[in-house]
């Protein structure tokens, strides 16, 4: 019963955010599932790991993917989540965690930048 009510909490949670929000969610679980393939490299649990690195690697592209390259500033994301990208492959491949915590130091530096860009577009929308 609780854990429907938490699924359909989730459910709607995503289905009423905004395209920042989702944004910011992907980021979470790219973060999320980070963090689950180092637990996993803890236990040896290479299947884990494999099945979680690769879990980031399908949001990277995602986020590759949206890129307006209208925008100069999608160059330079393009160059950050390609970096991130070949270190997540290298880690899975190496089954090095050292490799995967650098790739997730890189996306929450990513994450970061856009919570706040989310703020200054925030405070610039209540001003006007």
């Amino acid at each position: 019963m609780v854990n429907n009510a938490a699924n359909s909490y989730k459910n709607n949670k995503i289905m009423t955010a905004t395209p920042a929000e989702l944004t910011l969610m992907l980021y979470d679980g790219a973060v999320k599932f980070c963090n689950i393939a180092l637990m996993a490299f803890e236990k040896n649990d290479y299947t884990k790991v494999n099945d979680n690195i690769i879990k980031v690697e399908n949001i990277i592209t995602e986020f590759r993917s949206t890129l307006d390259f209208k925008y100069p500033v999608a160059n330079d994301f393009e160059v950050v989540y390609d970096y991130i990208y070949r270190r997540l492959v290298d880690a899975n491949i190496k089954k090095d965690p050292e490799i995967l915590n650098e790739a997730l130091k890189y996306i929450k530096e990513m994450r970061e930048t856009w919570q706040e860009v989310m703020k200054i577009n925030k405070n610039q929308g209540s001003n006007e």
